[in-house]
């Protein structure tokens, strides 16, 4: 592709067909297209290391399959992390005190507000939305200590697949939510006191070295859209695009040891319960994009 071309630029059409074009081609079409088992994600071997490499590429996201199963040690996904250049955590205010969440049902005052720490299912989002833009989430890992006995699987989703469905439907409907106001996630406040301010921005924008990124979450209340017909339609043309029955969305239940790391994929929960043993995932959330990507 040329130097100067921008496939993510309505107006550069050519470099939109080309780089689609080669998307598609490579498009892994199957969960067990992204699947790299490795013995340790610690302590990955070249080849592992290319193979988690050459999905993330291809799809954005990998799922590894690790032995290490129920062992509890953060070290399995922040040395994993480290491996593919994943160093500046977020340190959100429902992360532990070393910046890696666990994701567990918590009915403490802090966590019981939402939803991650409950059973309950998560419709489609990514990681950070809320996030000033100087804190925009790049990549996340989300590692399995242990599954709920029931349910609990995720949903995956490319959002350079989303874009590329969106777009093909009607480019304006991608221009709506490409506009810095296009979507508004209203303050938190907890008994008066500001604990976030308003998050301002757009669905669909490009990092400074050209990548696509996405902020979006598909929940119904406490957010705004731009009020107009054409922020309107696009969003009702995204969802559709979500349930759409061509759209290649995987579906994984990660069991111990089992983790994904990707570039912020759109992802979704369902709702899971649990036995004797509660469910137990980290999530490490990132500000650096997988390198080599």
């Amino acid at each position: 592709m040329p130097k100067h071309a921008n496939p993510f630029s309505l107006d550069d059409r050519t470099a939109y067909a080309d780089w689609r074009g080669a998307k598609l081609d490579g498009c892994p079409r199957r969960i067990d297209d992204l699947i790299v088992e490795v013995n340790d994600p610690r302590r990955l071997t070249d080849a592992e290391y290319a193979a988690i490499l050459d999905r993330c590429r291809r799809a954005n996201l990998a799922v590894y399959v690790g032995r290490t199963g129920d062992d509890p040690d953060k070290d399995i996904p922040r040395l994993l992390g480290e491996r593919f250049g994943l160093r500046r955590l977020d340190r959100n205010p429902g992360a532990d005190a070393d910046a890696i969440t666990s994701i567990t049902i918590q009915s403490d005052a802090l966590h019981s507000g939402y939803i991650p720490y409950t059973d309950r299912p998560i419709a489609w989002h990514t990681d950070g939305y809320y996030n000033a833009p100087d804190r925009q989430i790049h990549a996340f890992i989300l590692h399995c200590v242990r599954p709920s006995a029931n349910g609990g699987e995720n949903g995956l989703l490319d959002p350079e697949i989303a874009y590329i469905r969106l777009r093909d439907r009607d480019p304006e409907h991608v221009r709506a939510l490409m506009q810095p106001d296009a979507m508004t996630i209203p303050p938190n406040s907890v008994d008066g006191v500001e604990l976030r301010p308003a998050s301002v921005g757009p669905v669909f924008s490009c990092d400074a070295g050209g990548h696509l990124l996405m902020r979006y979450t598909d929940r119904r209340r406490n957010i705004l859209w731009r009020d107009d017909p054409a922020t309107s339609a696009a969003v009702t043309a995204l969802r559709e695009v979500f349930e759409a029955a061509d759209t290649p969305v995987f579906r994984a239940r990660l069991e111990p040891g089992w983790g994904v790391i990707c570039n912020n994929v759109l992802h979704s929960r369902t709702r899971f319960s649990d036995d004797g043993s509660p469910r137990l995932l980290y999530r490490a959330r990132y500000y650096d994009r997988i390198e080599g990507t």
